[in-house]
């Protein structure tokens, strides 16, 4: 990170001394130099592609600092950039930290904020390579991102095909209902709530990405960041296909009494609710009886079929048809 006076220097201090002995630094040796110089130098591995992302995670927009523990938003930052790593089926190795910040934040809440990135830098394996600061009335983070792929294996939105089946991992909607929740608190949610952990600790799908690549099986992936209605319709445009989702087929909440108790009906945060970082990928019906009913616990769940025609369906359980409108998170439609 670049040295601009003595106050910043105090603030890089403190980020160069979290991350000195974690164990995501130097993840797979691909950083050969990382922070205190103008910038860093990144060594990708022989027969490798590189990937490359960059994510926004911004007070008011997507975490509130009165609701969210700081130690929730350092993880999810770069939990959320990681996983778009995942979606491609890659391995992540370094990151770059953007962050502004009001003096006001420079201590214990960066603290603790610096505690959850470290811990979700050991936890992904990607190291800390550098960035910039900056002061600023209200907290702005940006994570770019690096990871690693073998050459011509990178699993694309673009390579689905008419009859694959389609396929999302683990339950829909969990961490939309445990946002609602996190809203409704008196003070700063709990951590250890089971109910609000997917939406403050999201647990990007490196493991299945990584397989579902090395052994060929999905022909498209993306994750499910924006909602299952948001991101279906990305995935057919970028295939230039359309689907058909049976919605009883479709994974919700374990506890669909709380849901309905919080005024949010299970099947509405299964079809639109975001930030659930789970994994939405098409698989081609030879190789279906190679893909499990589940991946290290993560169950796998087919949910529909790609189509010819480019409509994208959702099909009632009296077998009742209708569109299936993106209606899912929209940084310039809504906020928290």
């Amino acid at each position: 990170m670049p040295r601009k006076q003595q106050n910043e220097d105090a603030l890089l201090g403190k980020i160069w001394d979290s991350f000195r002995s974690s164990p995501g630094r130097g993840a797979g040796r691909s950083v050969s130099l990382g922070i205190g110089d103008d910038a860093a130098l990144f060594c990708p591995k022989h027969g490798h592609e590189i990937i490359l992302t960059c994510d926004w995670f911004l007070e008011g927009t997507h975490f509130l600092p009165k609701k969210h523990p700081p130690d929730a938003v350092g993880w999810k930052c770069l939990a959320r950039a990681v996983s778009d790593i995942a979606a491609m089926g890659g391995a992540p190795r370094c990151f770059l930290l953007g962050l502004a910040l009001p003096e006001t934040r420079t201590g214990r809440w960066l603290d603790v904020f610096l505690g959850g990135l470290r811990r979700a830098s050991g936890k992904l394996q990607c190291a800390l390579a550098g960035g910039d600061t900056t002061r600023r009335d209200e907290i702005l983070i940006n994570i770019t991102a690096v990871g690693e792929v073998p050459a011509g294996r990178a699993l694309l939105r673009s390579g689905a095909r008419a009859d694959d089946l389609i396929y999302v991992s683990g339950r829909l909607g969990e961490a939309e209902l445990g946002l609602q929740m996190v809203r409704r608190s008196a003070g700063t949610a709990s951590p250890q709530d089971p109910l609000t952990r997917k939406h403050l600790y999201p647990q990007p799908r490196l493991a299945l990405g990584q397989w579902l690549a090395k052994k060929g099986l999905a022909s498209a992936m993306m994750d499910l960041s924006d909602g299952l209605s948001s991101d279906l319709a990305r995935l057919c445009a970028a295939s230039a296909v359309g689907a058909r989702l049976e919605k009883r087929k479709i994974p919700q909440v374990r506890t669909p009494h709380l849901a309905l108790k919080h005024g949010h009906h299970p099947e509405q945060l299964a079809l639109h609710g975001g930030d659930d970082y789970e994994l939405l990928f098409t698989v081609p019906p030879p190789k279906i009886k190679l893909l499990p009913k589940s991946f290290q616990g993560v169950g796998l769940a087919a949910i529909g079929k790609i189509t010819r025609e480019r409509d994208v369906l959702l099909v009632e359980e009296n077998g009742r048809e209708s569109p299936f409108t993106p209606a899912g998170w929209d940084p310039f439609r809504k906020r928290l």
